[in-house]
């Protein structure tokens, strides 16, 4: 017995024009992430770091372990692509704390999403190097 997927989470609703108001379930990626050397799994962790970024501060908290999950990477792989993201300055990040208890402990990491322009342009000048 066929049965339809439950679609409502999911569901695209296009737009007609550029004034139309943008749909809530899309995030913007920049066309230039493909054309600035990251590698594939800097691509899907940067993906999921816009996904999960606030549109007004830039900012965004998941940890190694959720962007995992979401990507399909242990938390080393993660770690290792997120400091690809910020060696190539695509990212800012930041320790954040919490107080547990009365003990202040080490919470998730705070990442910042930078303009990409600034990447755009270490890598063009790489490329004037070579």
């Amino acid at each position: 017995m066929d049965r339809e997927p439950d679609r409502g989470q999911y569901a695209i609703s296009y737009f007609t024009s550029p004034e139309a108001e943008r749909p809530a379930n899309f995030f913007p990626l920049p066309n230039a992430i493909f054309h600035i050397g990251l590698s594939t799994g800097a691509i899907a962790v940067y993906s999921y770091l816009m996904y999960c970024e606030d549109r007004k501060s830039h900012q965004c908290w998941p940890s190694y372990k959720v962007i995992g999950k979401a990507v399909g990477m242990s938390e080393n792989t993660v770690r290792k692509y997120v400091h690809e993201l910020w060696y190539k300055e695509l990212i800012q990040i930041e320790p954040s704390k919490h107080e547990l208890g009365g003990q202040i402990r080490n919470g998730n990491l705070q990442y910042k999403i930078l303009p990409i322009q600034r990447a755009i342009d270490n890598y063009n000048e790489g490329q004037l190097w070579k």
